[in-house]
């Protein structure tokens, strides 16, 4: 196997981390093209300890000082916006695209990697989130394969294998419950953001954390499900394992359940789609059981952390409704780290958004994009509200 690769988002701990695989297996991958934001001096070490082709910048005035950090390295296609994304994202010589780009921006070069044929290792849930159906039939009619990156959608993958969708009674998709679980004498409302960030089990991105604090992040998962695995999202369910052992599970109608476990280590997921079918070795440490001697599971408390039931309510609310709630989280997530909002304030915002919205179309993809914009001008003004 060597694999030539693609990634959106290398700069961000998805992408660090998947640089860190090819790294202990140079024989296995070749990176061709990296896309990153504005952290220019880690895309700069990146771009020299990786040579890839093309390499693409948020921001066109950033090229001239990502160039000078690179002294005299030469014979790269430097590329930029929305434009050079695709870029990276359609290289005619990656096999695979890990598309790790935070939230919806990350959505059209997704689907310029489709449109090109490339398989994709899917670590942006938005581009199903926003844009589910259209995006799965578009995987189908380009023939692409979807590798889930999120490690509870890598765990159901696991589990399904190759047995048929009829056989299946549900999904049960793990959460650790976040740093607030059985928290029960804190108030939420005056939760700072340093205490949101202070995820137990897994070290991620600030926006995913207050995602995973708030449990909407749990909610867009189930969302993610639906589409990944093709079933209505009556058959998705969560449970909380504070322990992240269990990654995931699927139950049978013969009442047998398939698990996957493992250390908490996003390097495995993130291996897996960029190996799949083969596994690798030297990815994270093993699970000792005679450490690891208690697993246990909870109901979600919906009444303090609504997010799951927001989320599953878009979907039964219409096509274009996911879309809106996304926007509306990704601006209100925003404003949290910027405490401009308290941390209660996240959801609220995000159902007010949601009831808000009068449904769109949803036959192009401008159409779920359209959605999602509305939800973040009209979560703005929320905020401008509270501000006030």
């Amino acid at each position: 196997m060597n694999k030539n690769i693609s990634i959106l988002g290398s700069t961000g701990s998805i992408g660090k981390s998947a640089l860190e695989i090819v790294k202990k297996h140079p024989e296995k991958f070749t990176v061709l093209a990296l896309a990153a934001g504005g952290n220019l001096e880690t895309l700069a070490q990146q771009i020299q300890e990786y040579r890839p082709k093309t390499v693409s910048i948020k921001s066109a005035s950033d090229l001239p000082k990502l160039k000078s950090l690179l002294g005299d390295l030469s014979n790269i296609n430097f590329q930029s916006g929305v434009e050079g994304a695709i870029a990276v994202a359609t290289h005619p010589q990656s096999d695979i695209v890990l598309s790790a780009i935070v939230g919806a921006a990350g959505l059209v070069p997704t689907q310029a990697a489709i449109e090109a044929g490339k398989d994709i290792a899917l670590a942006n849930k938005e581009s199903l989130v926003v844009a589910g159906a259209w995006m799965m039939n578009l995987a189908k009619k380009h023939g692409v394969q979807i590798y889930p990156v999120d490690s509870e959608h890598s765990a159901i993958f696991q589990a399904l294998a190759n047995h048929p969708k009829k056989g299946i009674r549900r999904l049960i998709l793990t959460a650790s419950g976040g740093p607030f679980f059985e928290k029960y004498d804190l108030d939420l409302s005056q939760v700072t953001k340093a205490q949101a960030l202070a995820h137990p089990n897994w070290a991620m991105g600030e926006k995913i954390t207050i995602d995973s604090a708030t449990m909407m992040n749990k909610g867009l998962e189930v969302i993610e499900a639906k589409w990944l695995f093709d079933l209505p999202i009556s058959q998705v369910e969560v449970v909380v394992h504070p322990q992240s052992i269990v990654h995931s599970m699927v139950e049978f109608v013969d009442g047998s359940i398939l698990s996957q476990m493992g250390e908490p280590d996003m390097a495995v997921p993130i291996a897996y789609a960029l190996s799949y079918p083969n596994r690798l070795d030297r990815i994270a440490k093993f699970v000792d059981f005679t450490q690891r001697n208690k697993l246990t599971f909870f109901t979600p408390d919906h009444q303090r952390f609504p997010a799951v039931n927001l989320a599953r309510s878009a979907v039964e609310m219409g096509p274009t409704h996911p879309a809106v709630l996304n926007g509306a989280n990704e601006v209100t997530v925003e404003a949290f780290l910027g405490q401009n909002i308290a941390f209660t304030d996240i959801v609220k915002i995000n159902q007010a958004v949601l009831t808000a919205y009068m449904p769109s179309s949803s036959s192009t993809l401008q159409d779920y994009i359209d959605a999602d914009q509305w939800g973040r001008m009209q979560a703005q003004k929320y905020i401008e509200n509270i501000s006030v």
